[in-house]
């Protein structure tokens, strides 16, 4: 039993820490005074601590997805093939309805919906989606899906071409993003943000990877296999990255010094992230998984928190991030009238509003720490009850 949880709780602590680092971001774009007028990862225009403020950040996503490829794997443990292949197939439909919906108002606060955004929630359900219509095929064969999804898919890029910023409706949907926008009517949009191909990649990795957590596994084995990927991911990345040919469309170049030449190197694209941004990103993540199992400490099992309730997280985070724009907007002076800028989706955020980057950090942990009674309790509600809809949350 104490493996078991150890287990579990290793994959807990790990989400619980990327669902923390994804609220810096969140609250970053809400409320840097610069969040609006310059991209953090522009090496002209960026200060080391704001890039690193944004580029830590780069890891939430694909861990996220990756663990859940490997909760997917371990709750077919206790179900038939048919059983977790609907339970897929609805739970991902149904997280791409939140996103349209609940999660799409969190963003923008725009009661007549004018902008749907499709963003990591859409990306994690249509990729359950797959994943729930693949399950009733070989293990290896989801497995070797995945890895070669992640290996190849930037063999895209030379394919695709823009107008006006964009690739074309599919493709965007498939294997592009990053702000696409597409008028769907004359009231309403659509702006895609994730491109899902990548992104589903990842989680047949994470079912892949799923099957060094079964209880029958010996901890030793797990461990050393995540340790020895993750390292071998990493060594990957850096012969791939001083290569500079495949692997990410933005080549990194010697800057005006170590720092700036350092920075290049590790800015990899995330839209839709490339082989070199995956391997970046889950390398670290299996060798903390590798070494998650050993931590007891109460600092610890106070992130893991996070990790259990990381959707119900989620939503909390991004109204109650929003509300404090919202309370910032009129008491530094905005009136109703700049509640819209211009080719933005969110609603209360003109594009000078914000703090310095310190603020930003205070606020925060702020957030983090005001949730935390609220995820404990939901938690705990969790273990206590057993009602059928708490599977989707």
């Amino acid at each position: 039993m104490a493996q078991t949880n150890n287990r579990l709780f290793s994959i807990d602590l790990l989400r619980g820490i990327v669902m923390i680092l994804m609220a810096l971001d969140h609250v970053r774009d809400f409320l840097h005074n610069d969040a609006f007028l310059h991209d953090p990862l522009d090496l002209i225009t960026t200060t080391p601590l704001l890039f690193f403020t944004r580029w830590i950040t780069h890891f939430c996503a694909p861990i996220f997805i990756f663990l859940a490829g490997i909760s997917a794997y371990l709750s077919g443990l206790k179900k038939s093939k048919k059983e977790l292949s609907l339970f897929l197939i609805k739970r991902g439909l149904w997280l791409i309805i939140i996103e349209l919906t609940v999660v799409g108002l969190g963003w923008t606060f725009n009661l007549h919906y004018s902008i749907f955004v499709l963003q990591v929630i859409w990306a994690i359900g249509i990729s359950m989606f797959i994943l729930g219509l693949m399950v009733h095929l070989p293990y290896t064969l989801i497995f070797v899906s995945g890895i070669m999804i992640v290996l190849l898919h930037n063999l895209l890029d030379g394919l695709q071409t823009k107008t006006n910023g964009n690739m074309g409706l599919w493709q965007d949907l498939i294997h592009g993003g990053g702000g696409a926008f597409y008028p769907i009517s004359d009231t309403h949009s659509l702006l895609i943000i994730y491109g899902f191909l990548p992104w589903t990649g990842i989680m047949l990795c994470g079912y892949g990877f799923g099957k060094l957590f079964e209880p029958a596994q010996y901890p030793g084995k797990r461990k050393k296999v995540l340790l020895y990927t993750g390292i071998n991911l990493l060594i990957l990345f850096t012969i791939l990255r001083i290569i500079n040919k495949y692997g990410d469309p933005a080549e990194w170049s010697v800057q005006k010094d170590a720092l700036g030449t350092f920075l290049s190197f590790i800015n990899v694209s995330k839209y839709p992230p490339s082989l070199l941004y995956i391997l970046l990103t889950l390398g670290p993540a299996m060798i903390l998984l590798s070494v998650f199992e050993n931590i007891k400490s109460k600092v610890a099992h106070w992130i893991a928190v996070f990790g259990r309730v990381a959707f119900f997280y989620y939503i909390l985070h991004i109204y109650l991030i929003h509300i404090i724009t919202v309370v910032v907007f009129y008491s530094t002076g905005y009136s109703n009238q700049f509640i819209q800028t211009a080719n933005s989706p969110f609603l209360f955020r003109p594009a000078e509003l914000g703090f310095n980057l310190l603020l930003v950090y205070v606020i925060w942990l702020s957030v983090v720490i005001a949730l935390y009674p609220l995820c404990k309790w939901y938690n705990h509600y969790k273990y206590k009850h057993t009602h059928w809809w708490l599977r989707y949350l």
